[in-house]
């Protein structure tokens, strides 16, 4: 009996996995099968370096998308990444259990906040905060996007680095420090090179997060599709490109906003497979 179950469970996990990849499989079959037929029919430079959107006039420049995409994603990477592991060093090293006990909870609480709650948040604070208070435009800006996914991908970053840190070995930091190294030197120079691919793999799922994020984007950065000259001008993203145009999109129309759905996936993947590349030399260096 016991034998048999085993069966059983190794042949439900094994179609669980099976299920995962032919997931994966049918959205990759959807997105090219109809995207880059259409990226081929605009014409390849013209559809991704063209810095025109007009479906009206016949023009499907996402250019502007994509810098916008990049400003915005930078933007919250340069905010979100610094802050995000001090806080897990923080939480690892330094916090107290009394304070960990409200932390950690409220550090979990973020990542349970609706995309649109944020939205809303930006627009009430961020927004009139860049306005009014620093004089840069109008507020709905690059900023104010890059500010709000900064805080949204907090939670990846944090959670993911503090696991990170704290599998590495107490020995490492209790020997540092036997060694006559200070604390802070003993945390930089010892537990976070040995817990680099756990954190960037925190990097990573940030970067996913802040590049896929739509609704809280599309409510404080402007949707301008103009390639912005300063992060206090307004931008539209990939992922804002599509869902503020699908809802009335036909034909052509359409089918180019499944290609800027293929361009923002090989995105993606372009970053994953940098990161990728940057741990394996890492580790192939020591």
């Amino acid at each position: 009996m016991r034998k048999y179950s085993e069966s059983i469970m190794k042949s439900v996990f094994k179609g669980a996995a099976c299920v995962s990849i032919v997931t994966v499989l049918l959205i990759c079959y959807f997105l090219f099968s109809t995207g880059i037929p259409t990226i081929l029919k605009i014409g390849v430079k013209d559809f991704v370096f063209g810095k025109e959107w007009s479906p009206g006039s016949g023009l499907y420049g996402i250019f502007p998308m994509i810098v916008g995409s990049m400003y915005v994603t930078i933007g919250a990477v340069v905010i979100g990444v610094p802050i995000g592991i001090l806080t897990a060093v923080y939480m690892v090293r330094y916090c107290k259990a009394e304070i960990y006990k409200v932390m950690k909870p409220a550090v979990d609480l973020l990542a349970g906040i609706p995309s649109i709650v944020y939205g809303f948040f930006g627009m009430v604070v961020v927004v009139p905060w860049i306005r009014d208070t620093l004089e840069l435009g109008d507020g709905n800006s690059i900023l104010a996007a890059s500010i709000l996914l900064g805080i949204m991908i907090l939670p990846t970053i944090i959670g993911v680095s503090e696991s990170a840190i704290r599998a590495v070995p107490d020995e490492y930091y209790e020997g540092a420090l036997a060694l006559g190294a200070t604390k802070e030197r003993s945390l930089f120079r010892i537990v976070l090179p040995a817990a680099k691919s756990g954190i960037l793999a925190a990097i990573v799922l940030g970067v996913g997060r802040a590049i896929g994020e739509t609704m809280a984007v599309i409510m404080v950065a402007g949707n301008q599709a103009v390639v912005p000259e300063s992060i206090y001008e307004g931008a539209r993203t990939l992922t804002a490109n599509i869902v503020l145009e699908m809802g009335y999109a036909t034909d052509l129309h359409r089918e180019a906003l499944i290609g800027t759905g293929v361009i923002l996936f090989l995105f993606i993947l372009l970053i994953n497979l940098c990161f990728f590349y940057l741990n394996r030399r890492k580790k192939n260096e020591e």
